[in-house]
C-alpha cells in the first residue's frame, strides 16, 4: 500500500519546483527546500506521534489538492521587509505540515510603525475552494510603542485544505490585539500555527474561535523575552456532528515578572471530539511568574468526547500559577431554575448553552465579528434571542 505521506510528496513536488524557481531570495529559496526535504522524509504526523495520538489526519493524504494562490491582499503589507529573518525563525520542523507551510508557502509582511496606532483593524481572510490547497504565511511585527488588532479569518465552503502559519512579533510596549475565527465547511480540513514573541512591557491578546472543519488542529506558542509582557490565550470550540477540533498550546516563560491568561471552553454535540493540551512553561530564572490556565467543556451529547491535558511546568518557586479542567454536562440547578420560570426545556438547556460560550464571545471588541458569532452560536442551537 502506498503511503498517504507518499502520495501527498508526489503530488506537491511540481508545485514547489514552482515555488522554488519563482523565488528570487537566495536565503529564503534554501528554507524552503530545506523544509520540503523534511516533508519527504517524515510526512505528516500520526496518531503514533505524542502530540497527535488523538487526531488522525490520515484523510488529508488520500485526496487530491489543486495548490491555488491564498489571495493575500494586505493594506499594511510591506514588501521592503525581508522576509528571510522570521522565516529563520520559524519552526518548520514541528511538523510535516509546518515544513509543507513553509516549502509552499505564500509569504506576506504586515509592519505596524513605531508608536502608531492603527485604529481600523487589519483583515486576513482566507478561503480554500472544493479540492483546492491553500498555504498562506503571514509575518506581523508590532514594532515598539505600536497598536493595532489583526483579525484573521477561515470560511472554505466545502472540501478545501487549508495550512496557515501566522508568526508574530510584539516588540517592547507594543500592544496587540488578535481575533482568529475558523469557521471552514464541516467538510474542509484545516491546519493553522501560530507562533509568537513577545517584549518588555508588550501585551498581546488573543481570542481563537473554532466552529468548522471535518479536522481542524490549531498550534499556538508564546514566548515571552524580555520582563514585563502580558499575554491572553483564549479560545472557543464548538463542534456538531463527527467533527474533530484540536487544539495545543504552549506559553513559555522564560523570564522574570510576566503575566499569562488562559481559559478556553468547549461546546460539543452529536459524536463530536474535541482535544485541548496546554503547556505553561515557567523557566529556572523566571521568579515573579503569574501563570493561570483553564480548560472547560460542556458535553451535549452521551456520544461526544474531550481529551484535555492542562500542564505546568515550573523551574522557580517565586511564582502564582494554577490550571485545571471540567468536562460535563448542564448544571440541573440552573436548568430546573429555568423550567420553574416557564422556560420549554430545549430553550433553556440551548440558553444556558450560549452563555457558556459567551464568555468567550464576548472577549471580542469589533461588533459586526461579535454579531456574526453570536449568530453562528445561536444558528447551531436553533435558537433566537429577543431584544
Amino acid at each position: 500500500m502506498v503511503s498517504t505521506t507518499a502520495v501527498m510528496e508526489t503530488q506537491f513536488t511540481e508545485v514547489f519546483k514552482t515555488r522554488l524557481a519563482a523565488e528570487d531570495d537566495a536565503a529564503v529559496r534554501e528554507l524552503r527546500e530545506r523544509a520540503f526535504t523534511y516533508f519527504a522524509e517524515n510526512g505528516c504526523p500520526t496518531v503514533r506521534h505524542e502530540d497527535w495520538k488523538y487526531t488522525n489526519v490520515a484523510a488529508i493524504g488520500k485526496d487530491i489538492w489543486n495548490v491555488v494562490s491564498a489571495g493575500i491582499e494586505l493594506e499594511h503589507e510591506d514588501p521592503g521587509v525581508r522576509a528571510h529573518a522570521m522565516l529563520e525563525k520559524f519552526r518548520f520542523d514541528r511538523n510535516g505540515f509546518t515544513a509543507l507551510n513553509l516549502a509552499l508557502g505564500e509569504v506576506a509582511v504586515i509592519k505596524i510603525a513605531k508608536d502608531t496606532s492603527v485604529d481600523e483593524p487589519i483583515e486576513l481572510n482566507f478561503s480554500a475552494a472544493d479540492s483546492s490547497a491553500i498555504f498562506p504565511h503571514v509575518v506581523v511585527i508590532s514594532e515598539a510603542g505600536s497598536k493595532a488588532t489583526i483579525v484573521e479569518s477561515y470560511s472554505s465552503p466545502a472540501k478545501g485544505f487549508t495550512n496557515a502559519a501566522v508568526q508574530i512579533v510584539v516588540e517592547d510596549n507594543a500592544n496587540l490585539t488578535h481575533y482568529r475565527v475558523q469557521k471552514d465547511s464541516a467538510d474542509a480540513f484545516h491546519y493553522g500555527v501560530t507562533e509568537v514573541v513577545i517584549g518588555r512591557g508588550g501585551s498581546y491578546d488573543t481570542t481563537n474561535i473554532n466552529l468548522g472543519g471535518a479536522i481542524a488542529r490549531h498550534d499556538i506558542d508564546v514566548k515571552f523575552t524580555a520582563e514585563g509582557g502580558e499575554a491572553w490565550v483564549d479560545g472557543l470550540y464548538m463542534l456538531n456532528g463527527s467533527q474533530h477540533s484540536d487544539t495545543h498550546s504552549s506559553i513559555d516563560h522564560t523570564v522574570p515578572n510576566c503575566i499569562s491568561h488562559q481559559t478556553y471552553k468547549g461546546v460539543l454535540n452529536d459524536t463530536s471530539r474535541g482535544v485541548f493540551n496546554g503547556k505553561v512553561f515557567v523557566r529556572e530564572n523566571a521568579h515573579g511568574t503569574d501563570a493561570q490556565q483553564s480548560n472547560k467543556n460542556l458535553l451535549l451529547s452521551n456520544d461526544a468526547r474531550v481529551d484535555t491535558k492542562p500542564q505546568l511546568e515550573i523551574f522557580n518557586d517565586d511564582v502564582k500559577c494554577s490550571h485545571g479542567a471540567t468536562v460535563g454536562q448542564l448544571e440541573d440547578e440552573e436548568l430546573f431554575y429555568l423550567l420553574t420560570r416557564g422556560i420549554p426545556e430545549t430553550l433553556a438547556k440551548n440558553l444556558l448553552t450560549y452563555g457558556f460560550a459567551e464568555e468567550i464571545i464576548n472577549k471580542i471588541e469589533i461588533e459586526a465579528i461579535k454579531s456574526e458569532l453570536d449568530a453562528a452560536v445561536l444558528n447551531r442551537l436553533n435558537t433566537k434571542l429577543e431584544g
